[in-house]
């Protein structure tokens, strides 16, 4: 099973005990897994939609326990994907479908007149409890989280950009959660890319064993991505070392055919020998070599004295040099 899949089992399996929250993460649901459907006289069915059974046996039993009424469910072909099925839970006018809708904020009244509500139902996340009640049901009925091996990225699909907003605002109503939203073909996409906050939110839910696992897979990848940084930066100074030492050598060269490492002052010239013998090694490790032994910082000017009198000879394009006294 997929990592999101193993998600929505474990979340499936949370039962909230106040009933407060039961009600909040019905709504959650039925919110974005949710469809209405006309049977006459002015009533409504209610069916709700959901690919996983786990799910569809978890808010069966909550929404049996919670509204005291029996829960048809019915298997079909899924629409989703070639192969499964899908689960529908159905709630006809008998089993009081209209007084669920209103209780969970989906049916109001206007002027009146019943509508159907767009977005959420700000009375059942008035609580912290709820609000993540509410987005474990948002969750399970529409939600999805990319393997973390292959990239972090959780999202909630919403049918309506109102809806879209409001779940943008739930979760950016917990603390250090900056979500967003875009547009993919026709459905509202509010989603988050950070790390942190996919663990924070799968903490939130409740997804405690997803949590570890996922856990488990950002601190190993953390800590393969910081052993690519340092190889690649050792990478980096090795070619960086190996680039120097051919300009030092091809400098070393030049003035060997030009004028003779022997017309060179005697420091000049045992850094030049040494550099030739010793193309591979550090500046450290060539330092080290002298007589007596220079740093780093010795070594280095010596051969950016060696540099400099090679560009000046190649400049000149003269065969010689009348004397090396000009050498400082």
């Amino acid at each position: 099973m997929s990592f999101a899949g193993d998600t929505r089992q474990e979340l499936a399996r949370i039962n909230p005990e106040k009933k407060c929250c039961m009600l909040a993460e019905i709504s959650g649901f039925i919110r974005v897994s949710g469809n209405l459907r006309l049977v006459g006289g002015g009533k409504f069915k209610l069916l709700v939609t959901t690919d996983t059974p786990a799910v569809a046996r978890h808010f069966k039993t909550m929404m049996q326990e919670y509204f005291s009424i029996d829960i048809g469910l019915e298997v079909a072909k899924s629409s989703t994907f070639k192969r499964g099925n899908s689960y529908v839970l159905s709630v006809g006018p008998e089993e009081r479908s209209e007084e669920i809708l209103r209780e969970t904020g989906i049916l109001l009244i206007r002027e009146g007149m019943n509508y159907i509500s767009d977005g959420i139902y700000h009375n059942l996340i008035k609580t912290k409890c709820c609000k993540k009640a509410y987005l474990r049901g948002l969750f399970l009925g529409a939600g999805n989280i990319t393997n973390p091996e292959r990239d972090y990225h959780l999202e909630i699909v919403c049918a309506t950009e109102i809806l879209a907003e409001d779940v943008k605002k739930l979760l950016n109503s917990f603390r250090d959660i900056y979500s967003k939203k875009f547009m993919r073909k026709k459905e509202h996409v509010v989603y988050i890319k950070e790390s942190e906050q996919i663990y924070d939110i799968l903490a939130l839910m409740g997804a405690s064993n997803q949590l570890f696992k996922y856990e488990e897979v950002r601190i190993r990848k953390e800590i393969r991505n910081k052993a690519n940084r340092i190889n690649n930066c050792d990478q980096a100074n090795i070619d960086k070392t190996v680039a120097a030492a051919e300009r030092h050598i091809e400098a070393i060269k030049l003035l060997d055919a030009k004028i003779g490492l022997e017309s060179l002052p005697e420091k000049m010239q045992e850094t030049a020998k040494l550099r030739l013998a010793n193309p591979s090694l550090s500046l450290v490790e060539l330092g080290e070599l002298m007589e007596p032994p220079l740093k780093k910082s010795g070594i280095n000017k010596q051969l950016n004295k060696l540099t400099k009198l090679a560009d000046k000879r190649s400049e000149e394009h003269t065969s010689e040099l009348q004397s090396p006294s000009w050498i400082s």
